[in-house]
């Protein structure tokens, strides 16, 4: 199900450690406290606690909040601990995180250059 949540216009993903007893109020509090964004727009947020095994996502649909929740029974997420706050991602490193991959993948392939003929 978190998978399919292709419908949310943005991807905020919070770094640092999240407490992971919050619910809906605690995770929203943060949201619009902290980071002061809107919880009620069309994004899905994303929180970590300190075991890196399991995430929750908190979505707004239209006539309420969405938990979800997601326990990994083998590995880690590879969430950025850098600082406590707000990363825009895009589609692609929602897909690398949700996969177990780290969102900050090199590029493959260089931009190309435009040459002169």
């Amino acid at each position: 199900m978190l998978g399919e949540l292709s419908g949310a216009a943005k991807f905020f993903l919070v770094t640092g450690y999240t407490d992971m007893r919050k619910s809906i109020d605690g995770l929203m509090a943060i949201v619009r406290d902290t980071y002061e964004l809107d919880p009620y727009s069309n994004s899905l947020f994303l929180f970590c606690g300190r075991r890196c095994d399991r995430i929750k996502a908190l979505h707004f649909e239209k006539d309420g909040f969405c938990l979800y929740y997601k326990r990994l029974d083998n590995g880690r997420f590879q969430w950025p601990r850098d600082s406590s706050e707000v990363r825009n991602l895009s589609r692609q490193e929602y897909r690398w995180l949700l996969e177990g991959l780290s969102i900050d993948q090199p590029k493959a392939i260089r931009p190309a250059r435009k040459k002169d003929f």
